[in-house]
């Protein structure tokens, strides 16, 4: 005989707290919290080059560049998540005083592991879609040369744009920067990956 244990479903305000005791990140996705995977060196590398970049060109500017431990609410599908870079276009919108969870990125960047590359590339995209203010979605491979870049148009469709060689450039058109390759992946051992 099997027994059947039933998950529980945890509300927002329950994750929210749990979040704030936890020795680790975890996203909650619609009632479920899981766990979020440690990062490998590469991931680290191209997080932090990417962030740093575009912290830099965008000093002084209206935008404001976020990485990492910056969770992002998704009211339409109840979804706290942690991307790996986010810029907003103007101040952040927080969803309390906090500080700590923003609710209005124009650009979103993911690192892409084995783990979470079909999510990431799937389901998440499709939540981060609902978000208004979002308008570019930048996704990197962490074990060769490979940037997928997803752009969404004044009529509200999205162009994709893939970029496979260490010379190409990627045109963040609603930042109006671009960024090379070659400067995300600096220092990426892609042996490391294999």
């Amino acid at each position: 005989m099997q027994v059947q244990t039933r998950k529980h479903i945890y509300t927002p305000e329950e994750y929210l707290k749990l979040e704030e005791k936890a020795l680790y990140k975890s996203e909650y996705r619609n009632g479920e919290i899981v766990p979020m995977t440690g990062g490998t060196g590469n991931h680290n590398k191209i997080t932090l080059a990417i962030a740093a970049i575009l912290l830099y060109a965008l000093r002084r500017t209206k935008y404001e560049i976020f990485m990492g431990d910056m969770r992002l609410w998704i009211p339409e599908f109840r979804q706290y998540t942690y991307p790996d870079v986010m810029v907003t276009d103007g101040k952040a919108i927080y969803t309390d005083n906090k500080n700590t969870t923003v609710t209005n990125p124009l650009l979103i960047v993911e690192v892409l592991s084995k783990s979470t590359k079909n999510y990431d590339q799937g389901d998440k995209f499709t939540f981060y879609r609902s978000i208004t203010q979002f308008k570019e979605y930048v996704l990197v491979a962490q074990n060769q040369y490979q940037v997928m870049h997803y752009s969404k148009t004044n009529e509200g469709e999205w162009i994709f744009r893939e970029y496979k060689s260490e010379n190409d450039v990627v045109k963040l058109k609603h930042l109006d920067f671009e960024i090379s390759l070659v400067d995300i992946y600096q220092d990426v051992n892609f042996q490391d990956q294999k």
